[in-house]
Protein backbone atom coordinates (compact mmCIF):
# COMPACT_ATOMS: atom_id res chain seq x y z
CA UNK A 1 0.00 0.00 0.00
CA UNK A 2 0.93 3.68 -1.34
CA UNK A 3 0.50 6.14 1.99
CA UNK A 4 1.39 9.84 1.14
CA UNK A 5 3.22 12.24 4.40
CA UNK A 6 2.98 15.96 3.93
CA UNK A 7 4.17 18.16 6.35
CA UNK A 8 1.98 21.30 7.74
CA UNK A 9 3.53 23.98 10.04
CA UNK A 10 5.99 27.29 9.07
CA UNK A 11 8.64 25.46 7.60
CA UNK A 12 6.81 22.93 5.60
CA UNK A 13 9.68 22.29 3.36
CA UNK A 14 12.75 22.23 5.49
CA UNK A 15 10.23 19.80 7.83
CA UNK A 16 9.57 17.45 4.64
CA UNK A 17 12.90 17.29 4.12
CA UNK A 18 14.23 16.36 7.95
CA UNK A 19 10.97 13.44 7.97
CA UNK A 20 12.98 12.67 4.65
CA UNK A 21 16.15 11.88 5.91
CA UNK A 22 14.59 10.80 9.56
CA UNK A 23 12.33 7.96 7.84
CA UNK A 24 15.16 7.25 5.00
CA UNK A 25 17.34 5.96 8.42
CA UNK A 26 14.99 3.85 9.80
CA UNK A 27 16.27 0.05 7.88
CA UNK A 28 13.10 -1.65 7.55
CA UNK A 29 11.91 1.41 5.52
CA UNK A 30 15.22 2.21 3.69
CA UNK A 31 14.15 2.05 0.05
CA UNK A 32 10.13 2.57 0.63
CA UNK A 33 10.38 6.45 0.62
CA UNK A 34 10.95 8.83 -1.81
CA UNK A 35 9.89 12.05 -2.37
CA UNK A 36 6.68 13.29 -4.96
CA UNK A 37 7.55 14.45 -8.27
CA UNK A 38 6.25 17.95 -7.89
CA UNK A 39 4.53 19.48 -10.96
CA UNK A 40 5.86 22.91 -11.95
CA UNK A 41 2.97 25.80 -12.04
CA UNK A 42 2.68 28.17 -15.09
CA UNK A 43 5.96 30.48 -15.64
CA UNK A 44 7.76 28.47 -12.48
CA UNK A 45 11.24 26.71 -13.76
CA UNK A 46 10.84 23.95 -11.28
CA UNK A 47 9.14 23.03 -8.47
CA UNK A 48 9.77 22.18 -4.80
CA UNK A 49 7.84 18.30 -3.53
CA UNK A 50 5.39 18.69 -1.00
CA UNK A 51 4.76 15.44 -0.28
CA UNK A 52 6.67 11.82 0.36
CA UNK A 53 5.67 8.28 -0.80
CA UNK A 54 6.24 5.56 1.74
CA UNK A 55 5.06 1.80 -0.41
CA UNK A 56 4.02 -0.04 3.33
CA UNK A 57 4.56 -3.78 2.64
CA UNK A 58 3.34 -6.72 4.81
CA UNK A 59 4.91 -7.34 8.17
CA UNK A 60 5.89 -4.65 10.14
CA UNK A 61 6.82 -1.57 8.06
CA UNK A 62 3.49 0.08 9.59
CA UNK A 63 4.66 -0.24 13.29
CA UNK A 64 8.30 1.16 12.23
CA UNK A 65 6.54 4.15 10.21
CA UNK A 66 4.30 5.05 13.18
CA UNK A 67 7.21 4.73 15.96
CA UNK A 68 9.14 6.67 13.79
CA UNK A 69 6.30 9.54 13.26
CA UNK A 70 5.71 9.55 16.88
CA UNK A 71 10.01 9.74 17.60
CA UNK A 72 10.07 12.23 14.57
CA UNK A 73 7.51 14.49 15.99
CA UNK A 74 9.27 14.21 20.08
CA UNK A 75 11.96 15.73 18.82
CA UNK A 76 12.57 19.53 20.03
CA UNK A 77 12.04 22.36 17.35
CA UNK A 78 11.83 25.86 16.72
CA UNK A 79 8.29 25.59 15.69
CA UNK A 80 5.14 23.49 15.32
CA UNK A 81 4.64 20.95 12.80
CA UNK A 82 1.85 18.64 11.94
CA UNK A 83 2.39 15.56 9.98
CA UNK A 84 -0.58 14.63 7.48
CA UNK A 85 -0.61 10.98 6.44
CA UNK A 86 -2.88 9.90 3.67
CA UNK A 87 -4.39 6.87 2.54
CA UNK A 88 -5.23 5.55 -1.17
CA UNK A 89 -8.75 6.26 -0.45
CA UNK A 90 -8.70 9.78 0.61
CA UNK A 91 -8.66 9.25 4.51
CA UNK A 92 -6.12 11.44 6.32
CA UNK A 93 -4.61 10.91 9.66
CA UNK A 94 -3.04 14.17 10.96
CA UNK A 95 -0.52 13.94 13.83
CA UNK A 96 1.22 16.65 15.70
CA UNK A 97 3.83 16.96 18.44
CA UNK A 98 0.74 17.18 21.05
CA UNK A 99 -1.02 14.24 19.99
CA UNK A 100 1.48 11.23 19.39
CA UNK A 101 0.46 8.75 22.32
CA UNK A 102 -1.18 6.11 20.06
CA UNK A 103 0.03 6.92 16.44
CA UNK A 104 0.11 3.53 15.80
CA UNK A 105 -3.08 2.89 16.55
CA UNK A 106 -4.93 5.51 14.57
CA UNK A 107 -2.61 4.72 11.80
CA UNK A 108 -3.72 0.95 11.46
CA UNK A 109 -7.22 2.09 11.52
CA UNK A 110 -6.62 4.66 8.87
CA UNK A 111 -4.87 1.96 6.53
CA UNK A 112 -7.02 -0.79 7.86
CA UNK A 113 -10.20 1.12 6.38
CA UNK A 114 -8.29 2.08 2.76
CA UNK A 115 -7.27 -1.47 1.90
Amino acid sequence: MIVWLSVEGEERVEGLAELSDWLRLEPELRGLVSLADAVPGPRELGAVSDVLVVALGAGGTVSVLAASLKAFLSQPRRSDVRIVVSAPDGRQLEVDAKRVEDVEAVLRQVLGAAQ
